[in-house]
């Protein structure tokens, strides 16, 4: 299923550190890389490292983001005492760094070198799980993230002159940034499963977000409430996310995988397991497959739970990018207990499952109009689905 994949790696993407106990720490992705190693994932010799990556140029940044936004992020990088709050420079969640430019330049060249191999027919696939960050907003940093390296990668393949780009984002937050940059474009399709604005940051992703007048039925946004498990979340994304790709029928498809909807995640309220976030990227796999010709960008994005959840999940995805899955039941390898507990002095988990066996119930079997999750996911095929022809309403109710 997976004829030639790409995956983005290079040591320099850990200078994008917002310095000791930062929740996005460049160590999480260095983990999941270890760990995807230990499994010789990148053996095979349809699958390749992308390397080595460079920072995008500043025109290609400022394709997305305002030039005194630009600007003001290399004044931060060189001013260790900068701060810009209406800039959101020098804050607790984006505190500035020496080099900040230039590092986040490189995040946002290897989503790029991701979407050109894409482009170029050099891979089928391509991951960079340095990247992801998607709340970057045109004159600002937001929520961790500097520039936005997902809003680059489409941009670029835009002006290479793709028509169609859908984008699927199941982080636990809203991918407002790039939602905002493609706000009124209606080549770019931004579909977000994140939870309610009630009770996470950043308070956007309403329903009833739906793109600009240009481009209505644009942003699709699935707002989920508090303490929803495998079963809903599965279930919404496929109440929502195929019938879409189906309708829109995008050349390529760019997806964001955060695994901070994970019930371990100390920053949110969901509660998916390892199992559902690995189904989750099954069906993105064969989503790309049966509506985007098999052309697929996949980057990471957030989870706070370095050891237990994020090397496991993102080896998963990369697994899954190449063909070759591997069984929940695997025991994890030794190489990488031993290396985990002599980094950080943590135990490694044991196996690459978290014990659950969860399924998509499909929407129109069972659909409960006093169940929370079923209301959210009416609100969002109400809000979007008549503007692509289709019908809103399940087919069967209790």
């Amino acid at each position: 299923m997976s004829a030639s994949v790409g995956i983005v790696w290079d040591d320099r993407l850990a200078e994008y550190d917002f310095g000791p106990g930062h929740p996005l720490a460049p160590v999480r992705v260095q983990l999941a890389m270890r760990l995807a190693g230990e499994f010789g994932l990148f053996n095979p010799p349809h699958v390749s490292i992308l390397t080595p990556v460079e920072p995008v140029a500043d025109e290609l940044i400022l394709r997305v983001h305002e030039a005194a936004y630009v600007e003001a992020v290399r004044q931060a990088s060189d001013d260790p005492h900068f701060y810009d709050e209406s800039r959101g420079l020098g804050t607790s969640d984006d505190p500035v760094f020496p080099g900040m430019h230039r590092a986040s330049c490189r995040v946002a060249g290897a989503s790029l070198m991701a979407a050109r191999a894409v482009h170029s027919g050099e891979v089928e696939h391509a991951v960079n799980l340095a990247g992801g960050l998607h709340h970057a907003l045109p004159g600002a940093a937001e929520g961790f993230c500097v520039y936005n390296d997902i809003a680059v990668a489409i941009a670029w393949l835009l002006d290479q002159g793709v028509e169609r780009v859908a984008y699927v984002d199941v982080d636990v937050h809203h991918g407002d940034g790039v939602q905002a940059i493609f706000w009124d474009d209606p080549r770019v399709l931004t579909i977000s499963l994140h939870e309610s604005p009630r009770s996470l940051f950043p308070g956007s992703g309403w329903p009833t977000e739906t793109g600009g007048p240009a481009a209505p039925g644009s942003a699709v946004n699935v707002a989920l409430p508090a303490g929803t498990n495998d079963q809903g979340w599965l279930r919404a994304l496929h109440a929502v996310v195929p019938d879409l790709l189906g309708a829109f029928r995008p050349q390529v498809l760019v997806s964001q995988h955060g695994v901070d909807t994970h019930f371990e995640d100390p920053l949110a309220h969901l509660l998916v397991s390892l199992d559902g976030q690995r189904m989750a990227f099954e069906a993105l796999h064969r989503w790309a497959h049966r509506y985007a010709g098999g052309a697929w960008v996949a980057v990471g994005g957030g989870g706070y739970e370095w050891v237990d959840v994020v090397p496991r999940a993102w080896t998963h995805l990369i697994a899954e990018a190449t063909g070759h899955p591997i069984p929940p039941e695997t025991p994890v390898p030794e190489g990488f207990h031993e290396f985990v507990l002599e980094a950080l002095g943590r135990q490694a988990p044991g196996r690459m499952t978290d014990g659950r066996q969860p399924w998509p119930r499909p929407f129109d079997q069972g659909f409960d109009p006093d169940d929370a999750i079923d209301q959210a996911i009416l609100a969002t095929r109400e809000a979007v689905f008549p503007h692509f022809g289709l019908t809103a309403e399940p087919g069967l109710w209790f």
